[in-house]
């Protein structure tokens, strides 16, 4: 154990990552955590009583966790005049598992991100965010029962990778100067007043990723993985993000998934067993006759490739596998809200991700519902980090009733959050405080028809009940 200048190690034993990736969990395991900015306090202080009562429930008193704080953030930056110690970084590797609340990030300069800064460091690459609706819950839409997914993004490439220079800087300057002259690029329309930045999209980090999903989606009975992309605009970025997460998907999961595409083709066989390759094309691509005739045989390829897993897709059998589809960024955007019920598992690039979850959040009741765990989950050694689903309210801090969120969200991803009830495997089943009331008053932002009323939140159930 290294030693550790800003943090005390309280007693108890460190959780081992095995060799395959699992999870030696000892009696005793020690946790770090951050509290994080603003609400940070009032978030924790209810989460580590339902997390506490939740071990205490579940294992009879034969476990508990040391919690073991460490610092990043505004609390940090007060106590030892650094952002992000060197210590916490350390701890965070240590200890394999660990709980951040939510850090502020100044917009347009200051600091980096401290977010994105410990998702690189420890190269948590799957953010995993959850979305579900459960009753009682005020919504804005008519039918938030119908929203059931789990997106998987990217976390440490795309444009948050924070390669970039600010305008008239000598490197923007430089950068500018050699797009122009060395390969030739013309479309910086105002390049004297450009900021500059790179998009990193590697098929490494894709691959990790798509894998991740798929074996998520596999593992627990879900019925599609949707990879969401904007490759129609960023060929080379998204669209290869696309097309490596389809290849990986056809090369290892070949007996486990079909494709939309070979779906339709598979159907088209079923419905006329007689039909002929150039009709299937003509079905799955309309505007087949107006093709060029070397696009018109990538199209032949495609059916006859679809073809060639008859033996174990054909008759019917296809419908029993793992659907993988893709869509495009925007209209994945109103399809979500329009008809959510086609989005199963989603994987897709960091920035879509981050738009995608919160504009699903939005429809079971805000950002404080959902979680979000940081993962790295096939590479050695493992490292796990939960957190808010959200950044920093710096309003309210200590005032007892910082808006609506709450610590449990899911039976199998818990997070830092305080407020609505909401089903936890163990939790829900009350712990220590079950029976007992706790009110919250909606705030008109996020109450909705409820705005200004009373939620009761009994501990161990996992309804919310207005009252008033």
């Amino acid at each position: 154990m290294p030693p550790y200048s800003t943090i005390t190690v309280p007693a108890g034993d460190r959780i081992q990552s095995r060799p395959d990736g699992r999870l030696d969990v000892p009696s005793h395991p020690i946790l770090p955590f951050i509290e994080g900015d603003g609400t940070g306090s009032d978030i924790w202080r209810a989460s580590q009583a339902v997390f506490d009562a939740a071990v205490d429930k579940a294992y009879g008193g034969k476990r508990r966790i040391a919690w073991m704080e460490v610092y990043a953030g505004e609390k940090a930056f007060n106590r030892f005049k650094d952002w992000l110690p060197e210590d916490t970084v350390a701890a965070f590797k240590e200890f394999v598992v660990g709980i951040k609340g939510p850090l502020t990030t100044p917009i347009g300069g200051g600091i980096r991100s401290l977010n994105v800064a410990l998702r690189q460091v420890l190269d948590l690459y799957v953010c995993l965010r959850p979305v579900r609706y459960f009753a009682g819950v005020p919504s804005p839409v008519k039918r938030p029962e119908q929203v059931d997914v789990v997106i998987f993004r990217e976390n440490t490439e795309d444009i948050y990778a924070g390669i970039e220079w600010p305008v008239e800087s000598a490197e923007a300057r430089k950068l500018i100067a050699f797009l122009q002259g060395d390969l030739g690029v013309k479309k910086i329309r105002f390049p004297a007043t450009s900021g500059i930045g790179v998009k990193p999209v590697s098929r490494e980090g894709t691959e990790r990723l798509a894998r991740a999903a798929i074996d998520y989606a596999l593992r627990h009975q879900r019925r599609s993985v949707t990879f969401v992309h904007k490759g129609n605009i960023m060929k080379f970025t998204e669209g290869a993000f696309r097309d490596w997460g389809y290849a990986l998907a056809v090369r290892d999961y070949r007996d486990r998934i079909v494709t939309e595409r070979e779906s339709w083709i598979l159907g088209n066989r079923e419905a006329r067993p007689s039909i002929s390759v150039e009709d299937n094309a003509r079905e799955i691509d309309p505007g087949y006759d107006l093709m060029t005739p070397d696009r018109q045989a990538k199209v032949r390829r495609d059916v006859e490739a679809a073809l060639a897993v008859w033996p174990t897709h054909g008759g019917g059998k296809w419908k029993q596998k793992l659907l993988v589809r893709d869509a495009i960024a925007d209209i994945t955007l109103q399809q979500v809200l329009t008809r959510p019920r086609e989005f199963d598992v989603i994987a897709t690039p960091n920035l879509n991700g981050d738009y995608l979850s919160d504009a699903l959040a939005a429809q079971v009741g805000g950002i404080g519902i959902g979680p979000r765990w940081q993962h790295q989950l096939h590479d050695r050694p493992r490292h796990l980090r939960g957190d808010a689903r959200h950044g920093a309210q710096v309003r309210q801090p200590g005032q007892g009733e910082p808006g609506l969120g709450h610590p449990l969200r899911r039976d199998d991803v818990p997070s830092p959050r305080l407020g609505r009830s909401g089903r936890c495997d163990r939790a829900r089943h009350g712990g220590r405080h079950r029976g007992q009331d706790r009110h919250l008053r909606l705030p008109p932002p996020h109450g909705g028809r409820h705005a200004g009323e009373v939620l009761r939140v009994r501990a161990g159930d996992h309804r919310a009940h207005v009252v008033q």
